[in-house]
């Protein structure tokens, strides 16, 4: 099967493709702006007719699409998120190639969910940010686009090669310091947070079944479990061997999260912060957990790896940097 893999650089990409690469029935093709691709291109600036002429010569079977921008402003995010969305999904009708299309969408796309409840693939979608608008509209170009396609809308990814800018990759850091510089206790604030944590080789394991399967539409993606920040972070502790006090910073009622998710701040700070908090950074409030009985049902596709495995891989990637 031969298959085209778009963004194979980024967090998702990178396990994705390694993840291909084991199936000995695979032939795969990178294609993305890096020197390390197979093939450079541009999706959110190269036009649909060049994308055309490659994918007609390369009559890949599957293309699955990895690629997109989680920070910036409305503009980037668009160009990168939805743009590049419509030039793959043009090129792949002009082209005629037959190939299936796996999108990874993103449980921002949800937008804020009622606490304790399960967000199913049939929920109303009211994202609480540009990223989550610019994911959705990708979605809804490849859903009305008539192409055989399904789109896996991931909820939190976490695991080894979490970007440091996240929340857990920014609390792995906060950690890794306090623990070099002997500090007896760590100032965290937004740790009320509940999110469906997903470890990124299983998200992994999710597009290589759905690349197989004849599954359409949306799937979601995640653990059926939300967890607390708090828990995560007293887990992270105890996988790092940090013995110090974790204190938690309040927030006015209705606001989560912030700057100073796993970061250490000055007192001056400490206290703007907790004065005017900023939400967390997907737009999904307070709390977000998956019903992923879709997966399950259509992918023949559960989780496999723990919290606290996911963890303590990004523990050690920090525990690298001391």
């Amino acid at each position: 099967m031969r298959v085209l893999l778009l963004g194979a650089n980024g967090f998702l990409g990178r396990f994705v493709a390694d993840r291909l690469l084991a199936d000995p029935a695979v032939h795969l093709t990178a294609l993305g702006r890096g020197d390390d691709a197979d093939v450079r291109f541009d999706l959110a600036g190269g036009s649909p007719g060049a994308l055309t002429r490659f994918l007609s010569a390369v009559h890949p079977g599957v293309v699955i699409n990895c690629a997109g921008a989680t920070r910036g402003g409305a503009r980037d995010l668009t160009r990168h998120n939805t743009v590049a969305v419509a030039t793959v999904c043009e090129a792949l009708r002009r082209s005629g190639c037959g190939a299936r299309l796996v999108q990874l969408g993103c449980a921002s796309e949800y937008g804020p969910s009622q606490q304790g409840s399960s967000t199913a693939e049939d929920a109303i979608p009211r994202p609480g940010g540009p990223y989550g608008v610019s994911k959705l509209a990708a979605t809804e170009l490849v859903l009305g686009s008539g192409l055989d396609a399904v789109v896996l809308r991931v909820f939190s990814p976490v695991g080894p090669g979490t970007p440091a800018g996240s929340p857990l990759g920014r609390l792995a850091e906060a950690m890794r310091r306090a623990m070099q510089s002997g500090d007896g206790e760590l100032k965290l604030s937004g740790l009320g947070v509940q999110r469906d944590f997903v470890d990124v080789r299983d998200v992994a394991r999710a597009v290589h079944a759905a690349s197989l399967s004849a599954a359409q539409g949306v799937v979601n993606i995640g653990t059926g479990r939300a967890v607390r920040l708090r828990d995560a972070a007293a887990v992270l502790a105890r996988v790092a061997g940090y013995a110090g006090a974790l204190h938690e910073l309040d927030t006015p009622p209705g606001r989560s999260g912030g700057p100073g998710i796993g970061a250490p701040r000055s007192e001056s700070v400490l206290e703007h912060l907790a004065a005017t908090p900023v939400p967390y950074p997907d737009g999904c409030g307070n709390w977000q957990q998956a019903d992923v009985r879709t997966a399950r049902d259509r992918l023949g596709w559960r989780p496999r790896i723990n919290l606290e495995e996911s963890l303590a891989d990004i523990w050690m990637e920090a525990a690298c940097r001391i």
